[in-house]
């Protein structure tokens, strides 16, 4: 008997279609990194959003928008740092998993922070390791060029997608001498064979921060993977901005910064209209009181 006989032909799975758009897409899945790829293909922008918490990743999930960063920034906007170096992994993975557990759609991305993948393959791939396992993220994020390609091999490797991130990489910040634009003059040659370098290591996506507009427009027509721009002007494939500076709840940003509302203003409004009425007696009214 043919095994065809005792075994009746199924069906193939069925898997959920591929979402026409990225943005304000619907799907009973996650994005993917194919997701991602087919969008460059359609020449398609999106957006991309850090999040940090549940709450806030819901609201742009059902938004719809497709990849959200939990950003090493985290040490500045959640934990009140003065820069992104001293946030660690144990802060950023119950981050993660709030972000993960808030969303349906989107991809969530962990950024690896400063220490926990320089010192080498092993080091780079046991976080990576604990952020995907302990969080439920799809992506990590590092920073560096050509000096991070084993990692960035090795990660790839172990069926772990990796978002790349060159020019202004914040988690160098002591080395380029503050927060400048980078990749001007000659630098832009090591930028964009840095670029090459992690396409070919086999990164699904490229962040460029803080670089020339020229340069990056050069980077995204010369890789077949999206770029994500970051004060890189506006012919990058995607844009991503730390949503607490998109929502003007940050008192300063960078210049590559436009808000998008008043929060703060917001917020304090509110609460000062809270607290007014606690003190008069008006809060609670009735209509908030149990009997």
């Amino acid at each position: 008997m043919s095994s065809s006989a005792a075994h009746p032909q199924q069906a193939p799975t069925q898997h959920p279609a591929q979402p026409t758009t990225l943005y304000g897409g619907k799907g009973e899945r996650r994005v993917t990194v194919r997701d991602i790829a087919a969008a460059k293909e359609r020449h398609e922008k999106w957006p991309m959003l850090t999040a940090y918490d549940a709450l806030t990743a819901r609201v742009f999930d059902e938004a719809g928008i497709p990849v959200l960063l939990v950003g090493d920034s985290a040490a500045m906007v959640v934990y009140g740092y003065d820069s992104t170096i001293p946030v660690t992994v144990d802060d950023l993975i119950p981050l993660t998993a709030a972000v993960v557990r808030g969303s349906k759609r989107a991809m969530v991305v962990a950024d690896l922070p400063f220490g926990s993948y320089q010192t080498g393959v092993a080091d780079a791939l046991a976080t990576a390791t604990r952020f995907l396992k302990e969080t439920g993220a799809q992506a990590i994020k590092l920073e560096g060029g050509r000096q991070v390609l084993p990692q960035v091999e090795a990660m790839v490797a172990a069926g772990i997608p990796v978002m790349a991130h060159l020019g202004l990489t914040p988690q160098s910040v002591n080395v380029l001498g503050g927060y400048r634009v980078q990749g001007r003059g000659q630098a832009g040659d090591e930028l964009m064979a840095d670029a090459k370098a992690l396409e070919a290591a086999g990164a699904f996506s490229l962040v460029l921060e803080c670089v020339p507009e020229e340069l990056a427009a050069k980077v995204t027509a010369s890789l077949s993977i999206p770029t994500i721009g970051i004060g890189a002007g506006d012919h990058t494939d995607a844009q991503v901005l730390v949503w607490q500076d998109m929502a003007g709840l940050t008192p300063r940003t960078a210049k590559f910064v436009k808000k998008y509302a008043d929060l703060a203003t917001i917020l304090g409004d509110a609460a000062r209209t809270y607290a007014d009425e606690v003190v008069g007696g008006v809060f609670p009214a009735p209509e908030h009181t149990y009997h």
